[in-house]
């Protein structure tokens, strides 16, 4: 009895990590120097791997860079001293449901569309202290100055 309730508690201990990575919507493929990736204000170190979710803050320091890809291959490059919010993802081709809205605060972004904003170039948007940016190619620089 013992042996199936210590098999029982790995296989939820297994389908929670499992439930976990469902809910990412994206992960951080390249880190070089200080970055960071919080989510309801607790930040980790950024690493190769990092899960990204929905309402998750990714931040630089002045040394460090962040690569990150999201499920429809968009592509986010962070330079140094960046700090951008990822407000909204919404990821279902099949229904039509695309949407993908982030917040810059600060810092230098070079961002690759996927296939959201192939498919819905209207779901796409990046909003900067000074205006919003509506993406309607495949390849853009921004960079928001303090």
């Amino acid at each position: 009895m013992l042996k199936l309730g210590a098999a029982f508690a790995a296989l939820c201990i297994w389908a929670g990590a499992v439930w976990a990575q469902a809910d990412a919507i994206g992960y951080v493929k390249t880190v070089q120097g200080g970055a960071s990736v919080s989510v309801g204000g607790r930040a980790q170190p950024a690493q190769p791997g990092t899960p990204l979710y929905v309402g998750a803050v990714l931040r630089t320091d002045k040394d460090g860079s962040l690569g990150v890809t999201f499920k429809d291959n968009t592509i986010m490059s962070l330079g140094p001293d960046t700090e951008i919010t990822v407000d909204e993802y919404l990821f279902l081709p099949g229904s039509g449901e695309l949407k993908l809205g982030a917040n810059m605060l600060r810092g230098t972004l070079n961002y690759i569309s996927g296939l959201i904003a192939k498919l819905k170039p209207e779901a796409v948007s990046l909003k900067t202290p000074k205006g919003i940016i509506g993406v309607r190619g495949t390849h853009f620089l921004a960079k928001v100055e303090e």
